[in-house]
């Protein structure tokens, strides 16, 4: 099959030929402001599914809306009906087609063009009036606010907002591309004479802020929001594609002393808290215990044991661990234990707990095991 995609270097269309290229669609023939005009020809006779993402909303002067948005797609039809090409055509429009400005103006007769054009040759046609998209590779400073907060907070410049209590209806682009691909194997999601992404979400523009915000402090935090909310997942995946390239990395703190070190790794507000435990050779750590609190050990490397008693036992339990044989060790609340290095190296351990540390309320009981 041959898939022609107009505005091919554009925010939907690199995400859109990505997965089709994933999914194993290699004959692309891409199409983009800067290829020459004369191959539009080509690939309309050629083509067998037609993606038309191709359009104007920032001109220089608002008649490039028309000329961007009705006349590119007056040409790509009058190319399509010159090789009597029939094949299903998706047209990339918005919801400001609902609205009496230029730009919904233009998206509006692109669309109405598009429904004649079905009327005419029988082809099958797709309207997407799609609201804000957001994700990865969306031009900052340009159309998208998600794009411009997440760019310039990251990046720690200013950013204005006129309400924070404007409701925005988003989609995802990975949501998107989903539906794309499920249109070219005919199972689009229509309603009425208009295609639509199922999952929209919505949320005012301070909320995006103060995530946005939060995701930026969460590094030195060493917290993870909650990726069971949905758009909070999806927008901190949008938030990481605009961290500046050289601060990928971020330092954490280790607290170090003569038997080896303690670092805290990640800490959620509901999935607990994950460190990593370095000990010295010969060094006992621990000997503690919970009421509720609850652990699990993992030994990546070095070799050690770990000890456990019930408190009110003398039965003491021993399990051997070793970074050679990656065994995950339950600490259940009410046993005291401790973890010993008993190589000749650095033992580190990767250890979860299932609360972020709270020094009012530590809930640890110091008695030997």
């Amino acid at each position: 099959m041959r898939i022609l995609v107009t505005g091919a270097n554009g925010f939907i269309g690199k995400n859109l030929i990505a997965e089709l290229h994933n999914r194993g669609h290699h004959d692309i023939l891409e199409f983009d402001k800067e290829t020459e005009p004369s191959l539009i020809n080509k690939y309309c006779q050629e083509a067998n599914f037609v993606y038309h993402l191709a359009g104007v909303n920032r001109p220089k002067d608002q008649a490039e809306f028309m000329e961007g948005n009705f006349g590119f797609t007056s040409t790509l039809l009058d190319a399509l009906k010159q090789h009597k090409n029939t094949c299903p055509v998706m047209i990339s429009s918005s919801i400001q087609a609902e609205l009496k400005n230029p730009y919904g103006e233009s998206k509006k007769a692109g669309e109405d063009l598009l429904f004649e054009y079905s009327k005419e040759t029988g082809a099958k046609v797709l309207v997407y009036r799609f609201p804000n998209v957001f994700g990865k590779w969306c031009q900052p400073n340009y159309n998208s606010a998600v794009a411009t907060f997440c760019y310039n907070i990251a990046h720690d410049l200013p950013i204005q907002v006129n309400d924070p209590s404007a409701l925005m209806n988003l989609v995802y682009i990975d949501d998107v591309i989903e539906e794309l691909i499920n249109a070219l194997n005919g199972n689009e999601n229509k309603v009425d004479i208009f295609c639509q992404v199922a999952t929209v979400h919505t949320i005012t523009l301070g909320e995006i802020i103060d995530l946005i915000t939060s995701f930026k402090n969460s590094r030195e935090e060493r917290s993870i929001p909650v990726m069971s909310d949905a758009i909070v997942k999806k927008l901190y995946s949008t938030y990481l594609s605009y961290l500046p390239e050289d601060q990928f990395a971020y330092p954490l703190k280790m607290n170090m002393d003569n038997r080896g070190s303690f670092t805290e790794f990640i800490r959620t507000p509901d999935r607990g808290q994950v460190s990593v435990n370095i000990s010295k050779t010969g060094i006992t750590k621990g000997n503690h215990w919970h009421h509720t609190k609850n652990e699990k050990f993992l030994v990546v490397s070095g070799t050690g044991v770990i000890r456990l008693r019930k408190i009110d036992s003398q039965e003491v339990l021993t399990y051997f661990v070793s970074g050679d044989k990656l065994e995950v060790l339950d600490i259940p609340p009410g046993y005291t234990h401790h973890i010993e290095n008993l190589g000749n190296t650095d033992m580190a351990t990767i250890m979860w707990v299932n609360e972020s540390f709270d020094a009012e309320k530590p809930d640890t009981y110091y008695v030997e095991v």
